[in-house]
């Protein structure tokens, strides 16, 4: 069993950084895959960013790339998301998920534990 815990978020003017930190309860979180997730209002949850259990591998959605970046520290059971020039239509609840396995390429559904979420708001 693993708990997550977001947080770091907030507000943030266009083109601004945040840093978003998933602190996790269990002993066993290097063996996680993590990952981060968004939803904004009325849309269906969509992938941000995965790393490996231990951070040598990481993957990102198109939409990021270049701008965000995923790391990890086992010691810390911490994972976090660094975000670099948000945009408006970044405006979403950020969630961090973890999963058994190895691969980074998998659907929302396909992650075993969740986080409560944390808010990011972009102004224009």
């Amino acid at each position: 069993q693993v708990q997550l815990v977001e947080s770091g978020g907030g507000l943030v003017q266009a083109g601004g950084s945040l840093r978003l930190s998933c602190a996790a309860s269990g002993r066993t979180f290097s063996s996680y895959v993590m990952g981060w997730f968004r939803q904004a209002p009325g849309k269906e949850r969509e992938f941000v960013a995965a790393i490996s259990w231990s951070g040598g591998r990481t993957y990102y959605a198109d939409s990021v790339k270049g701008r965000f970046t995923i790391s990890r520290d086992n010691a810390k059971n911490t994972v976090y998301l660094q975000m670099n020039s948000l945009k408006s239509e970044e405006t979403a609840v950020y969630y961090c998920a973890a999963a058994y396995g190895s691969s980074l390429y998998r659907p929302p559904d396909e992650y075993n534990y969740w986080g409560q979420g944390t808010q990011v708001t972009v102004s224009s």
